[in-house]
């Protein structure tokens, strides 16, 4: 019988593209997968530490799966991702159920490694691959044509680690500075993904839109590349930077049906006080002129952000400014976070002289504002027309699927035949929060049409 791996994914959508390839990785090793702790033989947390709290969650559930251990001693205990790079060794010291701590560069060398653990050994490897080169690629020859399709959808890594150094954040370290794939190996992993049944996929870097595998030859190019392949129906990718985002990549956005109407477009901050204090090196009209362009381009684009209110020095007059930006563009989605400090970024070293009270009612006020402004767009779809790629069954409501629009919205529509990558048109008749609730309606064949 198969030794059965359970891997428990904190963070971002990088994370879990990171626990894709290590399903891969042990499925080729001989591991089916179970989704419960207890049931393993081999236990992995996948981790992130981009913000606090999902390092503390580590942590806690560290403590919970003790007791896999000590009901059954040969059970391998390991964990990956960022907050294992941060850390490093400090994880075995603090908790002795740990066998095995790696990075994210390392996690194609887990068959090796447990191999140490089987040896009797402690296993810490944390170090990086090497960066000589800004062309690199950093998935292994013999993966790039064996990408995990999870439904319809699929995930192509085509940076990897960052070279801003925003203040606040810790990604450089964790991920270190910044490669790129060579645009054939990306666009043969494309191609077999989508000969295996992906429908939609999503490009990810920590600033994916800095690509770039020649001078001439960036991220404008490989999506305009991209979206000519046959078969390849949606194309979304996360998350870019505002500095590197321009308005030929808005116009391509615009001409291609297959680049979906979405982006994820963090602003941080409305003053460009804080902005400079964040190292962004972009001033809020320049981000709200790139918007502007963009919505005009594309006048049904769904934009969702992140920032971060009460970040050193954050004045209440500063603050208005996030707010203002709120207004202005009008997001579908936010993502909003109190700051706390990061150990080993800059902004740890500046004094954190914003209260929590203040950190908290700012939040609640931006939390408040999008309520509001999500609500008023959820209305204005009543009654328009959307495609929706059919990607899962409703958890509760029989014969009824769930869906994204090109927006990315989720959608719910009631009927028994639809089936897990139906791409079909349908009406919105009404919302409830963040979902939209929708009718299918029967498109003329082309006979007919």
């Amino acid at each position: 019988m198969k030794p059965k791996a359970y891997i428990k994914t904190f963070g971002c959508q990088m994370n879990e593209h990171d626990t894709f390839q290590m399903r891969n990785v042990l499925e080729a090793e001989g591991y089916d997968f179970t989704d419960a702790a207890e049931d393993a033989a081999l236990i992995l947390l996948n981790t992130c530490s981009v913000r606090q709290n999902p390092e503390n969650k580590v942590y806690s559930f560290l403590g919970q799966i003790r007791e896999c251990k000590q009901a059954n001693p040969e059970v391998i205990i390991g964990v990956g991702g960022c907050v294992a790079q941060q850390e490093g060794k400090t994880i075995l010291k603090r908790e002795k159920s740990v066998d095995l701590v790696f990075g994210p560069d390392t996690l194609f060398r887990l068959p090796e490694m447990l191999e140490e653990v089987k040896g009797g050994a402690r296993v810490c490897h944390t170090e990086w691959m090497p960066r000589e080169r800004k062309i690199q690629n950093f998935i292994p020859e013999r993966w790039v044509e064996h990408g995990h399709v999870e439904g319809v959808k699929a995930y192509i890594s085509i940076t990897k680690g960052c070279n801003n150094m925003c203040t606040f954040c810790i990604v450089p370290t964790t991920r270190g500075r910044e490669v790129s794939r060579e645009h054939d190996n990306i666009l043969r992993e494309a191609r077999a993904l989508v000969e295996r049944g992906a429908k939609e996929i999503w490009l990810l870097g920590q600033n994916v839109n800095s690509y770039r595998s020649s001078a001439e030859y960036r991220f404008y190019e490989l999506l305009d590349e991209l979206s000519q392949i046959e078969g390849l129906h949606r194309i979304r990718f996360t998350s870019p930077h505002p500095k590197d985002w321009n308005n030929a990549l808005s116009d391509l956005m615009a001409s291609r049906k297959n680049i979906c109407n979405q982006l994820h477009l963090p602003f941080q901050a409305g003053s460009d006080r804080i902005l400079e204090a964040m190292r962004r090196n972009h001033t809020l009209d320049e981000y709200l002129e790139k918007v502007a362009y963009l919505q005009a381009a594309v006048p049904t684009v769904e934009l969702s952000t992140d920032l971060i209110v009460g970040f050193p020095g954050e004045s209440d007059e500063d603050f208005e400014r996030t707010l203002h930006c709120l207004r202005t563009v009008g997001f579908s989605q936010i993502f909003p976070f109190k700051y706390s400090q990061r150990p080993g970024t800059p902004a740890a070293a500046m004094e954190d002289d914003v209260p929590r009270e203040a950190k908290e009612e700012r939040l609640a006020r931006v939390i408040a504002l999008q309520d509001e402004i999500t609500a008023a767009r959820q209305e204005t779809y009543v009654g328009r027309v959307e495609e929706v790629l059919i990607d899962g069954a409703h958890s509760r409501m029989r014969n009824f699927m769930n869906g994204r629009t090109d927006g990315y919205k989720p959608i719910t529509i009631e009927d028994p035949t639809l089936e897990i990558g139906d791409i079909v048109q349908a009406r919105v008749v009404s919302h409830r929060g963040h979902w939209l609730i929708g009718e299918r309606i029967e498109t003329p064949s082309p006979a007919l049409a």
